[in-house]
Protein backbone atom coordinates (compact mmCIF):
# COMPACT_ATOMS: atom_id res chain seq x y z
CA UNK A 1 0.00 0.00 0.00
CA UNK A 2 1.36 3.40 -1.01
CA UNK A 3 1.88 5.66 2.02
CA UNK A 4 3.36 8.71 0.27
CA UNK A 5 0.59 10.91 -1.22
CA UNK A 6 0.66 11.46 -4.95
CA UNK A 7 1.54 15.14 -4.58
CA UNK A 8 4.78 14.32 -2.73
CA UNK A 9 6.10 11.74 -5.17
CA UNK A 10 8.51 12.61 -7.92
CA UNK A 11 7.03 12.52 -11.39
CA UNK A 12 8.34 9.79 -13.67
CA UNK A 13 10.31 11.17 -16.55
CA UNK A 14 9.79 8.17 -18.82
CA UNK A 15 11.93 7.24 -21.80
CA UNK A 16 11.78 8.81 -25.24
CA UNK A 17 9.46 11.71 -25.95
CA UNK A 18 8.72 14.18 -23.15
CA UNK A 19 5.32 14.03 -21.47
CA UNK A 20 2.62 15.62 -23.61
CA UNK A 21 0.03 15.98 -20.86
CA UNK A 22 -0.06 17.52 -17.42
CA UNK A 23 -1.34 15.98 -14.23
CA UNK A 24 -4.07 18.64 -14.25
CA UNK A 25 -5.25 17.48 -17.68
CA UNK A 26 -5.32 13.86 -16.50
CA UNK A 27 -7.36 14.89 -13.45
CA UNK A 28 -9.79 16.93 -15.56
CA UNK A 29 -10.31 14.00 -17.93
CA UNK A 30 -11.03 11.64 -15.04
CA UNK A 31 -13.55 14.09 -13.54
CA UNK A 32 -15.31 14.56 -16.88
CA UNK A 33 -15.58 10.79 -17.28
CA UNK A 34 -16.98 10.33 -13.77
CA UNK A 35 -19.49 13.14 -14.32
CA UNK A 36 -20.78 11.44 -17.46
CA UNK A 37 -20.66 7.77 -16.55
CA UNK A 38 -20.10 7.45 -12.81
CA UNK A 39 -17.09 6.60 -10.70
CA UNK A 40 -17.00 2.96 -11.77
CA UNK A 41 -16.11 4.08 -15.29
CA UNK A 42 -12.88 5.72 -14.13
CA UNK A 43 -9.94 3.48 -14.97
CA UNK A 44 -6.46 4.09 -16.29
CA UNK A 45 -7.52 2.74 -19.69
CA UNK A 46 -10.67 4.85 -19.95
CA UNK A 47 -8.98 8.05 -18.83
CA UNK A 48 -6.16 7.46 -21.31
CA UNK A 49 -8.76 7.01 -24.04
CA UNK A 50 -10.34 10.33 -23.03
CA UNK A 51 -6.94 11.92 -23.62
CA UNK A 52 -6.33 10.07 -26.87
CA UNK A 53 -3.34 8.15 -25.58
CA UNK A 54 -2.43 4.73 -24.22
CA UNK A 55 -2.92 3.65 -20.62
CA UNK A 56 0.82 3.14 -20.16
CA UNK A 57 1.44 6.85 -20.74
CA UNK A 58 -0.63 7.77 -17.68
CA UNK A 59 1.98 6.20 -15.43
CA UNK A 60 4.12 9.25 -16.04
CA UNK A 61 1.60 11.17 -13.95
CA UNK A 62 0.01 8.69 -11.53
CA UNK A 63 0.91 5.25 -10.23
CA UNK A 64 -2.59 3.83 -9.95
CA UNK A 65 -6.33 4.41 -10.10
CA UNK A 66 -6.18 5.30 -6.41
CA UNK A 67 -3.96 8.26 -7.31
CA UNK A 68 -6.56 9.37 -9.84
CA UNK A 69 -9.29 9.22 -7.21
CA UNK A 70 -7.21 11.27 -4.77
CA UNK A 71 -6.49 13.90 -7.41
CA UNK A 72 -10.16 14.08 -8.37
CA UNK A 73 -11.30 14.49 -4.77
CA UNK A 74 -8.77 17.21 -4.03
CA UNK A 75 -9.61 19.10 -7.23
CA UNK A 76 -13.20 19.49 -6.04
CA UNK A 77 -12.02 21.93 -3.35
CA UNK A 78 -11.19 24.42 -6.10
CA UNK A 79 -14.92 24.85 -6.82
CA UNK A 80 -15.60 26.56 -3.49
CA UNK A 81 -15.94 30.35 -3.69
CA UNK A 82 -15.71 31.32 -0.06
CA UNK A 83 -15.66 34.85 1.33
CA UNK A 84 -12.87 36.07 3.58
CA UNK A 85 -13.32 34.75 7.14
CA UNK A 86 -15.04 37.18 9.45
CA UNK A 87 -18.07 37.53 11.66
CA UNK A 88 -19.78 34.77 13.67
CA UNK A 89 -18.25 31.34 13.18
CA UNK A 90 -21.43 29.26 12.76
CA UNK A 91 -22.90 31.10 9.72
CA UNK A 92 -19.45 31.01 8.12
CA UNK A 93 -19.15 27.24 8.61
CA UNK A 94 -22.67 26.73 7.29
CA UNK A 95 -21.63 28.55 4.13
CA UNK A 96 -18.81 26.02 3.75
CA UNK A 97 -21.41 23.27 4.15
CA UNK A 98 -23.77 24.85 1.59
CA UNK A 99 -21.04 25.17 -1.00
CA UNK A 100 -19.82 21.64 -0.32
CA UNK A 101 -23.35 20.32 -0.86
CA UNK A 102 -23.57 22.25 -4.14
CA UNK A 103 -20.28 20.77 -5.35
CA UNK A 104 -21.41 17.25 -4.43
CA UNK A 105 -24.76 17.66 -6.19
CA UNK A 106 -22.86 18.83 -9.26
CA UNK A 107 -20.51 15.83 -9.13
CA UNK A 108 -22.79 13.06 -7.87
CA UNK A 109 -19.93 10.54 -7.60
CA UNK A 110 -18.17 12.69 -4.99
CA UNK A 111 -20.16 12.00 -1.77
CA UNK A 112 -19.54 8.26 -1.87
CA UNK A 113 -15.87 8.81 -2.61
CA UNK A 114 -15.56 11.27 0.28
CA UNK A 115 -17.09 8.71 2.64
CA UNK A 116 -14.95 5.78 1.53
CA UNK A 117 -11.66 7.41 0.51
CA UNK A 118 -11.07 10.67 2.31
CA UNK A 119 -7.93 12.47 1.21
CA UNK A 120 -6.08 15.69 1.92
CA UNK A 121 -4.13 17.38 -0.85
CA UNK A 122 -3.09 20.96 -1.68
CA UNK A 123 -6.57 22.25 -2.52
CA UNK A 124 -8.40 20.56 0.34
CA UNK A 125 -5.67 21.81 2.69
CA UNK A 126 -6.59 25.33 1.62
CA UNK A 127 -10.20 24.54 2.54
CA UNK A 128 -9.06 23.27 5.95
CA UNK A 129 -7.05 26.47 6.40
CA UNK A 130 -10.19 28.49 5.65
CA UNK A 131 -12.19 26.61 8.28
CA UNK A 132 -9.44 27.08 10.87
CA UNK A 133 -9.34 30.79 10.03
CA UNK A 134 -13.08 30.98 10.69
CA UNK A 135 -12.49 29.36 14.07
CA UNK A 136 -9.31 31.29 14.91
CA UNK A 137 -10.94 33.26 17.73
CA UNK A 138 -13.00 30.33 19.01
CA UNK A 139 -11.88 29.07 22.44
CA UNK A 140 -12.01 25.39 21.44
CA UNK A 141 -8.69 23.56 21.26
CA UNK A 142 -6.95 22.75 17.99
CA UNK A 143 -7.97 19.10 18.19
CA UNK A 144 -11.65 19.98 18.54
CA UNK A 145 -11.45 22.37 15.57
CA UNK A 146 -9.84 19.70 13.39
CA UNK A 147 -12.52 17.27 14.53
CA UNK A 148 -15.20 19.79 13.54
CA UNK A 149 -13.74 20.03 10.03
CA UNK A 150 -13.64 16.23 9.66
CA UNK A 151 -17.17 15.76 11.02
CA UNK A 152 -18.60 18.55 8.86
CA UNK A 153 -16.96 17.10 5.74
CA UNK A 154 -18.27 13.60 6.48
CA UNK A 155 -21.74 14.85 7.41
CA UNK A 156 -21.98 16.95 4.24
CA UNK A 157 -21.15 13.90 2.13
CA UNK A 158 -23.57 11.63 4.03
CA UNK A 159 -26.48 14.07 3.90
CA UNK A 160 -25.93 14.85 0.23
CA UNK A 161 -25.73 11.15 -0.62
CA UNK A 162 -29.02 10.65 1.24
CA UNK A 163 -30.51 13.51 -0.78
CA UNK A 164 -29.33 11.97 -4.05
CA UNK A 165 -30.73 8.58 -3.05
CA UNK A 166 -34.17 10.05 -2.35
CA UNK A 167 -35.07 9.67 -6.03
CA UNK A 168 -34.08 5.99 -6.07
CA UNK A 169 -37.19 4.80 -4.24
CA UNK A 170 -35.23 4.00 -1.07
CA UNK A 171 -37.46 6.14 1.23
CA UNK A 172 -40.56 4.40 -0.09
CA UNK A 173 -39.01 0.97 0.46
CA UNK A 174 -37.97 1.93 3.98
CA UNK A 175 -41.44 3.27 4.73
CA UNK A 176 -43.06 0.07 3.50
CA UNK A 177 -40.84 -2.06 5.73
CA UNK A 178 -41.40 0.17 8.75
CA UNK A 179 -45.15 -0.22 8.28
CA UNK A 180 -44.66 -4.00 8.15
CA UNK A 181 -42.50 -3.95 11.30
CA UNK A 182 -45.05 -1.89 13.23
CA UNK A 183 -47.90 -4.14 12.12
CA UNK A 184 -45.99 -7.18 13.38
CA UNK A 185 -46.24 -5.78 16.92
CA UNK A 186 -42.74 -6.74 18.07
CA UNK A 187 -41.24 -3.23 18.24
CA UNK A 188 -43.13 -1.19 20.85
CA UNK A 189 -40.65 1.70 20.96
CA UNK A 190 -40.70 2.02 17.20
CA UNK A 191 -44.51 1.88 17.21
CA UNK A 192 -44.66 4.62 19.85
CA UNK A 193 -42.21 6.80 17.91
CA UNK A 194 -44.32 6.54 14.76
CA UNK A 195 -47.69 6.90 16.49
CA UNK A 196 -49.61 10.10 17.06
CA UNK A 197 -50.70 11.32 13.68
CA UNK A 198 -48.69 12.53 10.72
CA UNK A 199 -44.92 12.80 11.25
CA UNK A 200 -43.37 16.17 11.84
CA UNK A 201 -41.49 17.58 8.86
CA UNK A 202 -37.94 16.35 8.62
CA UNK A 203 -35.39 18.98 9.68
CA UNK A 204 -33.47 20.75 6.97
CA UNK A 205 -30.02 19.28 6.47
CA UNK A 206 -28.56 22.68 7.32
CA UNK A 207 -30.29 22.53 10.71
CA UNK A 208 -28.74 19.13 11.36
CA UNK A 209 -25.27 20.39 10.51
CA UNK A 210 -25.80 23.43 12.73
CA UNK A 211 -26.80 21.28 15.72
CA UNK A 212 -23.82 18.96 15.25
CA UNK A 213 -21.33 21.82 14.99
CA UNK A 214 -22.83 23.55 18.01
CA UNK A 215 -22.59 20.30 19.94
CA UNK A 216 -18.92 19.94 19.04
CA UNK A 217 -17.82 23.54 19.51
CA UNK A 218 -20.41 25.06 21.85
CA UNK A 219 -22.38 28.23 21.39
Amino acid sequence: METVPVWLRERRTGVGRPAERSRAEVTAAAIALADREGLAAVSMRRVAAELGTGAASLYRYVDSRDDLLDLMTDEMATEYQLPEPGGPWLPALLEVYRQGRTVMLRHTWLPELMLTRSTLGPHSTELLEHVLAILAAHPAGAGRKLEAFAVMTTLTAALTLNELNASSGAPQRQGAYLAHAVAAGRHPHLTAALAGGPPTPAPRFEDTVSRVLTGLLGE
